[in-house]
């Protein structure tokens, strides 16, 4: 079964993965599929595109991972041993994790009319037939999270500083930004959450996957080299310290620093 197509992986492979100028969703997503090198496949091309995968390979492990993790997306296996798609999309819908419906496309082999609209009706808000292209698939989850957030746009900006969605673009001012798939993603959430307060646990629950270890520096270094690079040589601080609590990003349009929060690495 063709789930990605080679050219695309192939060319994933040969681009610089540590440099990519443009911008992804900043989501959590879950694969689900009992068919293991298929759910590995999908989950390591949607990390090169900068989304925080995690993977189960039945629905029981679907259901437990989604009472503790605030999925932003559910890549949903139809057909599987014990809980099927379908079952887990109903719970899913009828028992909002933290209150919260993660989005949910469903990936199966059944391609009848029948089935995509029972599909559709336990609760999917899209249906992508197997054997597919990577890049559909890619482009049907972008459209997906649009949706989520809509109150944005496509086109993030906080002062002088721009995501465009739909263009994979990041700049500031006049100048692209050139930042790792990471680096991206950590950006783009702080932008859909400009003036919070954002602790370390907290983004690192929701930027990076369940693989990562919390006991690491991996967040304080991931944002001092946003930083950094936000800066440039002259231009304003926006991610700012604020200590013992974690980071958070101002519009230096429209803020002044505030007492007891400094702007280093740490």
């Amino acid at each position: 079964m063709i789930v990605a197509d080679t050219a695309v992986n192939r060319a994933h492979d040969k681009r610089d993965r540590k440099t990519v100028t443009g911008s992804v969703f900043v989501m959590r997503i879950l694969v689900v599929d009992d068919e293991v090198d298929l759910a590995d496949a999908v989950a390591r091309g949607l990390r090169r595109e900068g989304y925080a995968v995690d993977v189960a390979h039945d629905g029981t492990t679907a259901l437990e991972k989604a009472e503790l993790v605030p999925y932003d997306l559910v890549c949903l296996d139809l057909t599987m041993p014990g809980i099927d798609g379908l079952e887990v999309c109903r719970r899913l819908r009828e028992n909002p994790p933290d209150g919260e419906t993660p989005r949910v496309l469903m990936l199966t082999a059944r391609d009848s009319v029948e089935d995509r609209i029972d599909g559709l009706d336990h609760g999917a808000d899209d249906y992508l037939v197997k054997p597919f292209a990577f890049g559909e698939l890619a482009a049907r989850i972008r459209s997906l999270l649009r949706r989520e957030a809509t109150k944005s746009g496509s086109v993030l900006s906080v002062g002088d500083v721009e995501l465009d969605d739909s263009r994979h673009r990041a700049r500031r001012g006049d100048r692209d930004l050139e930042l790792t798939a990471k680096e991206f993603a950590l950006l783009r959430y702080f932008m859909l959450h400009v003036d919070e307060v954002l602790s370390q646990e907290h983004l690192l629950e929701h930027v990076w996957d369940e693989h990562a270890d919390p006991f690491t520096n991996t967040v304080r270094v991931t944002v001092g080299t946003l930083r950094r690079k936000l800066s440039g040589d002259d231009e304003v601080q926006m991610i700012e310290t604020v200590i013992g609590s974690g980071y958070r990003l101002l519009d230096p349009q429209r803020h002044e620093r505030r007492p007891g929060e400094e702007t280093g690495d740490g």
